[in-house]
């Protein structure tokens, strides 16, 4: 059978229903682990420094393929470890200028994947904020130092975007959970109109924590997916991750048939979704304009 080379920068715990995504995707191209195709998975357990060993490891089992999720930082690292095996990835941002492919039409190398676009939907995040707390000024945005590109594309992001709507941005590091505690310290000190979190892979693995901080410390927040509002946080909007993690299941099952890389083009996400929780909005004390349920994709009550 062949063999599937999974590695991820996070823990299995936290990516439950995006696995079954991916292996929902392997299925539609004709492939069931465990029947006609393996996959040896690899967890990074929210170590940046594990990435380079773990994607060798994967190189030196001479597996058909790699598919690589949770941060820049993950295909980075099995790009690094390869030229040849072909490399399935999810992106935040524009894998163009992370120098991952040539082009989106034409990838030219040993890689391409899913964009799902997290931080050109800053803009976006921004101002469905401002819709929901119109009298917000000021907000604290939460980055991953660990996580250099990603950090830096959200910050410049985020950065023009409150410039465009007259919003006032304060810069937050946290890459553990203690330092995730002292971050919302800060938040209750200098009380931020409302927190932007940042499209992390550890951020996502510790959704309930910022969920619960938020409402401890009542500033209204807005995440990067639905696996958030689901956990107790009030706002969501960006790409649809579970359908992302589809699709490379779908393209690893191509190139297991016999596609090259090179020639599939990187695919960009079109399932956005907005998700609204009421429960979280009302323990907020915060009335959600009928114009934007309206717009939601999911109001959670």
């Amino acid at each position: 059978m062949p063999v599937i080379g999974f590695l991820h920068g996070q823990s299995p715990d936290a990516n439950a229903d995006r696995l079954r995504g991916f292996h929902r995707g392997l299925k539609d191209s004709g492939y069931v682990e465990g029947e006609n195709v393996t996959v040896v998975y690899r967890w990074g357990e929210n170590q940046i420094d594990r990435l380079p060993a773990l994607a060798a490891d994967l190189v030196r089992r001479q597996v058909a393929l790699i598919t690589t999720f949770g941060g820049t930082a993950v295909t980075l690292a099995a790009k690094a470890a390869t030229g040849t095996i072909p490399i399935v990835f999810v992106a935040a941002e524009d894998p163009v200028k992370l120098g991952l492919v040539a082009s989106l039409a034409s990838p030219g190398g040993n890689l391409t994947g899913i964009n799902f676009l997290s931080g050109e939907v800053a803009a976006k995040r921004l101002e469905l904020l401002r819709d929901l707390v119109p009298a917000a000024t000021r907000a604290a945005v939460l980055v991953n130092p660990t996580n250099a590109t990603d950090t830096e594309t959200t910050v410049r992001d985020v950065t023009a975007a409150a410039r465009t709507i007259a919003f006032q941005i304060q810069v937050l590091n946290a890459s553990t959970s203690r330092e995730i505690e002292a971050a919302f310290e800060s938040i209750g000190r200098e009380r931020p109109d409302a927190l932007f979190v940042g499209p992390d892979p550890f951020f996502q693995s510790r959704r309930v924590q910022l969920a619960v901080l938020s409402a401890r410390h009542t500033v209204p927040a807005t995440y990067p997916n639905r696996d958030y509002a689901e956990a107790g946080g009030l706002m969501s909007y960006g790409a649809n991750v579970t359908d992302a993690w589809r699709q490379v299941g779908a393209y690893s099952g191509r190139i297991l048939k016999g596609a090259k890389p090179a020639d599939l083009p990187v695919v960009q996400a079109s399932k956005f979704e907005l998700v609204i929780n009421l429960p979280t909005a009302r323990a907020l004390a915060l009335e959600v304009p009928p114009t934007l349920l309206a717009r939601a994709d999911e109001v959670i009550e």
